[in-house]
């Protein structure tokens, strides 16, 4: 497959490729552009020029392109479910879901953007203002690249480029190198929906020789990014030197609180889909265990009972429900890590054995606060460490010792105690009674500290991939 730069597939100007492996079979399923620093001078030149036409088209108008866009991936839904299965090793059911979200984002987006309306600050309402008249509009930013991670390609997708061209934007997307193919398609399929060219191009590449290569590039506007803390930051620092804007979704090492009242069944129900889903590869999937003493037993008898009825197996069967991690290299990290984890005081007491990209779902049990694990050693990957805690603000100094703050959760029956913790968390989304696995298009998605600056969704991205503009009319009422 190519990349596709200006309307065109194209390969890399030096003719340099990446396998793509299925990471289950460890077959080599296509082969991609490793992309240059010509072909991202030529796409972002490209991509201005483009961005001074498109802004100028009608909202309503890129609303029945991205309509007609829906209509062609509902088309290839089986073909673009089961790429995304065989680049990522995501379960086939899991992969679906991940494409029917695109219906449910870019309809979303695309009645917000019909609705972006301005304020109108009106005469008099500040002294020595009595005969102004003051107004805003949102203008696009202009260039924005789009630096999308590997878990969750299709719906950050949706959540980065269905905003920011609706705004007026071009974008340049720069796909995880590990697995560009299904983004690759849905950008062919915004072509073939009318999407003029240059407005939205991909470049499949090395992070370090591309996507470093566009944040650098001075007539970028703006970059989001989701990725890890580390390469965030030198995102960050790169966009930096051109003031473009940068929006960050970070690392995360989520807290989930359980403390003595809680409802233990529902909790436990709540590991398998926040912590389990996507073969635990989720940024703000619930990663730190902190369970009060007097409930930690039980707590574990619960959790060992649901993960030992689900498939792990060939993510491409329907009845999988943990398939394998993105690469081979990523399973050994997480080896590591739980060998951390044990050598620091932890103690497995369900699963751990790994071939290849497989690890069974893994839990680990006595994990003193002090160790790596309770604070900055996030495991991309399904195990569950669990740290004993005394009370609700032992669980909280637990929870709040980590740099990061994606998300975080507490199950209690006492709804003050639950509120307590909403208050004193220090992350940008917290669940009661629930994973902190949660994430709706509609809600804006974001981290504190170390886990990212902005927020994603329906009702703030929009205020990410544009600009303020205020006219105002002197004297028109004199």
């Amino acid at each position: 497959m190519q990349n596709i730069i200006n309307g065109k597939w194209v390969d890399a100007s030096d003719d340099s490729v990446m396998k793509i492996v299925n990471p289950y079979s460890g077959r080599t399923i296509d082969t991609v552009p490793n992309a240059t620093k010509r072909d991202v001078n030529r796409a972002v030149a490209f991509a201005k020029k483009a961005q001074e036409k498109w802004e100028k088209v009608p909202v309503y108008q890129k609303v029945e392109i991205l309509k007609k866009f829906l209509q062609i991936v509902e088309e290839n839904r089986d073909e673009l479910a089961k790429t995304l299965c065989l680049e990522t090793g995501k379960p086939i059911s899991q992969a679906y879901a991940e494409i029917d979200n695109i219906f449910i984002s870019f309809d979303a987006f695309c009645e917000k953007a019909k609705h972006l309306y301005g304020n109108v600050v009106p005469a008099g309402t500040e002294k020595g203002q009595d005969n102004t008249l003051q107004l805003t509009i949102r203008e696009p930013l202009g260039v924005i690249v789009a630096i999308i991670p590997f878990n969750f390609p299709c719906d950050l997708f949706d959540q980065k480029v269905a905003p920011a061209i609706l705004a007026g934007n071009a974008v340049i997307v720069k796909p995880p190198h590990q697995n560009p193919l299904t983004l690759i398609k849905l950008v062919k399929h915004l072509h073939e929906a009318g999407l003029p060219s240059g407005v939205v191009q991909i470049l499949a590449g090395e992070g370090g020789k591309s996507g470093e290569a566009l944040a650098k590039h001075p007539d970028v506007n703006g970059i989001t990014f989701t990725g890890s803390t580390k390469v965030g930051k030198a995102t960050y620092l790169n966009g930096a030197a051109n003031l473009a804007h940068v929006s960050l979704e970070l690392s995360g090492n989520d807290a989930f609180i359980v403390l003595k009242d809680a409802d233990l069944d529902l909790a436990a129900d709540e590991v398998v889909w926040g912590r389990m889903y996507n073969t635990g590869q989720v940024c703000c999937a619930s990663k730190r265990f902190i369970v009060q003493k007097e409930v930690v037993k039980q707590f574990e008898k619960k959790v060992i009972e649901r993960l030992s009825k689900l498939v792990v197996g060939n993510p491409l069967n329907k009845k999988t429900d943990i398939g394998c991690l993105v690469t081979k290299s990523a399973c050994e990290k997480a080896v590591m890590q739980i060998q951390n984890v044990v050598a620091q005081g932890g103690k497995i007491i369900y699963g751990g054995q790994h071939k290849g990209a497989v690890l069974q779902p893994t839990v680990i049990t006595d994990i003193p606060a002090s160790a790596d694990v309770a604070k900055d050693d996030e495991i991309f990957a399904p195990v569950v460490c669990i740290i004993p805690c005394k009370d609700v603000d032992d669980a909280l100094q637990i929870a709040n010792s980590s740099s990061f703050g994606l998300c975080g959760c507490v199950f209690t029956a006492d709804m003050k105690t639950a509120f307590k913790v909403t208050q004193e968390l220090k992350c940008g989304c917290v669940v009661i009674n629930g994973a902190s696995f949660h994430r709706s298009f509609e809600m804006p998605f974001g981290g504190h500290k170390s886990s990212g600056i902005g927020t994603e969704g329906v009702m703030s991205t929009f205020d990410q991939v544009t600009k303020v503009k205020t006219i105002t009319l002197k004297n028109i009422y004199k």
